[in-house]
């Protein structure tokens, strides 16, 4: 027996153990009738397939967008209290191309409790609601004894005012979020802060999983932000929304609560964002096709913000599409997004950026570094789910970029070697595994998934995400012979909320 063989017998062993348990405590419970979030559907009074695109979430249907642009609301108010967790597991195809398999592949092949959220969402006043996330990493840091140690930090927040105005010509929805998050605020499933919607663990071993495959998104959006967002609806057609952006502060610093100040890439002044997006719904069909930007001056991290040379800029325009089929007992969505981004490195950035490499012959340096970047990001998603409980999707992504020796993680020494050790005292080292040789991000690949929901508050799934290009290159991506394939993943889940 292989040892890929055995690898996905014990993540299929070890998920069938969680399985059994969590089914049976899920049905002790379910008499609840929650679901994601289950705050929203004790304030509602819904099933979640009225507001889940199959009872998939966080994937909304029209109605669970009219839900979030009227500022969660609808309904009475309920105890506005959610939790969620999720368990999973991922195999990486090889793991043999390593010094150090354990700190590469952490946890390979085992089950492991993710991560956990408390919500905090539901409806504040007749006009004022809220949705607000706080997550556990269980594995957010190592120290140098190989422990792990979680972490709890505020993930996304949007607070909102919202009213609407309906009389027979006309069907108008305005309101404001305050968020920290460029795109949470964004009711369709293609946003960058959506499209993306089963967490994976903080471990080494799920690098390569789905969740870590390129997505449009704004870069600056893992910074601690805080933004005021305007926008309307007209007669369920148009939509446009205005945010500015800045570093999260003073009362607003909330919004950054366990994000050390060290993390953080601060804005500078205030920056931009917008989305548009035109939309049409016939009997059990809606599609939308949208456009959103952003424009961001960032400081390099943990740099002097009183030195204007440390800013950095950002710009960020897409486009994207959805098309939902939603008529019991089939619901079909079909996405695609596309963003390209600019990145302009700071004054100081350039000055300092020196690359240690040289090419084959071991004499002539790599070029020089490029002063900016631009990367394109397509990802399309067809989804299908019969009867709200079985379901499927394939998605397709691909990353294509100028090439940049400011991004390059491995290259030849002056001996004329690729080595992770150093041996003849060079001074220059090549990362493995996860190391770019050509300094290029050309990344290409395919996720099959297929999931199963026994309960409406509990989804088992598991994605297989194969690759045919990873940092820029097909074969020997790293330079010590690791192939894009080598980083194939199977990656297995159970996600619940109550």
């Amino acid at each position: 027996m292989s040892i890929r063989t055995r690898q996905v017998q014990n993540v299929l062993r070890q998920v069938y153990v969680w399985l059994v348990g969590l089914t049976a405590i899920g049905a002790s419970l379910s008499p609840l009738d929650a679901l994601a979030l289950p705050a929203f559907a004790r304030q509602t009074g819904q099933n979640c397939v009225a507001c889940h695109a199959g009872g998939q979430f966080p994937e909304l249907t029209p109605f669970g967008r009219m839900f979030k642009l009227t500022g969660y609301t609808m309904g009475a108010r309920a105890l506005p209290l959610s939790v969620m967790g999720v368990i999973n597991a991922a195999s990486v195809a090889d793991t043999t191309k390593s010094d150090d398999p354990a700190a590469d592949f952490q946890k390979n092949g085992s089950v492991v409790f993710a991560s956990g959220s408390l919500f905090i969402a539901g409806k504040i006043t007749d006009n004022i609601g809220l949705f607000s996330q706080i997550t556990y990493d269980n594995y957010a840091t190592q120290d140098a004894n190989g422990q792990f140690h979680g972490h709890t930090s505020v993930d996304n927040v949007d607070l909102r005012y919202a009213d609407r105005f309906i009389n027979a010509n006309r069907d108008l929805i305005v309101g404001l979020s305050i968020n920290n998050n460029p795109s949470v605020s964004d009711p369709w499933n293609t946003a960058a802060a959506w499209m993306q919607y089963v967490p994976a663990a903080s471990l080494t071993s799920h690098q390569f999983s789905d969740a870590s495959t390129p997505f449009p998104s704004f870069d600056v959006h893992s910074s601690a932000l805080a933004g005021i967002n305007a926008y309307a609806y007209w007669n369920r057609t148009l939509y446009g929304e205005l945010g500015f952006y800045g570093t999260a502060k003073g009362p607003l610093s909330v919004m950054a609560t366990g994000t050390a100040d060290t993390d953080v890439q601060k804005l500078s002044g205030v920056n931009p964002y917008w989305r548009l997006a035109l939309t049409r719904e016939w009997g059990p069909h809606n599609l939308m096709l949208g456009t959103t930007g952003m424009l961001a001056r960032a400081y390099d991290l943990g740099s002097d913000t009183t030195d204007p040379n440390n800013i950095g800029r950002f710009k960020n325009i897409g486009v994207d599409a959805q098309y939902q089929y939603l008529l019991d007992p089939h619901t079909v969505t079909a996405q695609f997004a596309f963003m390209r981004q600019t990145q302009e490195y700071s004054a100081n950035a350039i000055a300092a950026a020196e690359s240690p490499y040289f090419l084959a012959d071991g004499v002539t340096p790599v070029a020089a570094p490029n002063p900016s970047d631009t990367t394109n990001i397509f990802r399309a998603k067809l989804s299908y789910i019969y009867q709200a409980r079985y379901g499927g999707s394939v998605a397709f992504f691909i990353k294509t970029g100028t090439t940049n020796s400011l991004n390059q993680t491995a290259g030849y020494d002056s001996f004329q070697q690729i080595t992770s050790d150093d041996p003849n005292g060079t001074g220059i080292t090549s990362t493995r595994v996860n190391g770019n040789l050509s300094g290029n991000p050309g990344t290409r690949g395919l996720t099959y998934e297929l999931f199963w929901m026994p309960l409406q508050n509990v989804r088992i799934g598991a994605q297989y995400t194969a690759y045919s290009r990873f940092n820029g290159a097909s074969i020997n991506y790293d330079g010590f012979g690791r192939d894009a394939k080598d980083n194939n993943t199977l990656f297995a889940y159970i996600w619940f909320a109550y």
